[in-house]
């Protein structure tokens, strides 16, 4: 099985289809894709409703060089691309969130259950993003090991240093004797980095500094992984590999957004724990393989 893959530049995004042609074993070609000028993505809501399908609204980075078996897209940027070419091509079309906006009448369609998808037989509920780890050797503790993954602000979220100072506390006292990890990521701020570097850690990745990223072998190998609320990615990847015992760190007291409502549900079904003082042992997995296999069905 070949895929072609289109981008819309966004890691988070991209990573997400990615996983899906690793998890079926498929090769896979990527394609950037971009709207050729803005209007015409409010066009293409326009033209998708009246299903009219047209290659002028869009441009992809390279040609296309081989036969494929399915496109497979995540973002708004390449919904009315992956259209136009499945239809043009005569291959399966497939989103890997849900495509709000546009007619959910793709061939396949995976989104996420906090979007509160329709029930549709293309349609299949994830209860979070599809992720796929692969542990990449940047950490190997030599005993017990805790790491923490910290995000940083968004749309939603500011990081409180005063707030994650007290986590961190926390967690150096209760895992005396660990091997503790830290890795930060392009979203957290300066202040929170220089704090970060004032605990001793066995491990520490200040992503400004070290553009790496050792999250796979977090949970590849701690017994605990703490991660900030702020990244869907980071906590799916954690609740879909490995046997650590996951703990989502909240960043304030807002509740009402789909961070709050996919954390919630996933501590309900035993995969993660809102971290609240005290520590639980909720380490279930997400099989996203088996919701791969849905391709073929």
């Amino acid at each position: 099985m070949t895929l072609l893959i289109l981008s819309d530049g966004r890691m988070g995004h991209l990573n997400q289809s990615i996983a899906l042609a690793k998890h079926l074993g498929a090769h896979y070609e990527i394609r950037s894709v971009h709207f050729t000028c803005k209007a015409y993505k409010l066009l293409s809501y326009l033209l998708d409703r009246l299903k009219i399908y047209t290659s002028s609204l869009f441009k992809l980075d390279q040609p296309l060089t081989q036969n494929y078996d399915c496109i497979v897209s995540t973002g708004s940027s390449t919904y009315y691309a992956n259209k136009t070419l499945a239809r043009a091509l005569g291959i399966k079309s497939i989103t890997m969130m849900l495509p709000q906006s546009y007619r959910y009448d793709f061939d396949l369609i995976f989104a996420q259950a906090h979007d509160h998808p329709p029930k549709q037989t293309n349609i299949i509920p994830l209860p979070a993003n599809f992720s796929y780890v692969e542990p990449k050797g940047l950490f190997a503790p030599k005993g017990k090991s805790v790491g923490i993954i910290i995000g940083g602000n968004n749309a939603l979220f500011r990081m409180d240093k005063a707030h994650l100072k007290s986590q961190l506390d926390f967690i150096f006292e209760q895992f005396q004797g660990y091997e503790i990890a830290v890795t930060t990521s392009p979203r957290t701020p300066k202040e929170i980095e220089k704090l970060v570097e004032n605990y001793p850690f066995a491990y520490s990745v200040i992503f400004s500094n070290t553009k790496i990223n050792p999250i796979a072998d977090f949970v590849a190998h701690c017994e605990v992984v703490f991660i900030t609320i702020d990244s869907t990615s980071m906590i799916s990847e954690a609740i879909s590999y490995g046997t650590s015992c996951v703990e989502i760190l909240p960043l304030g007291k807002t509740q009402n957004n789909k961070f709050f409502t996919m954390t919630q549900t996933l501590e309900k079904e035993g995969y993660l724990h809102l971290f609240d003082g005290t520590l639980a042992h909720n380490s279930r997995k997400i099989d996203f393989n088996h919701y791969a296999q849905k391709v073929n069905a």
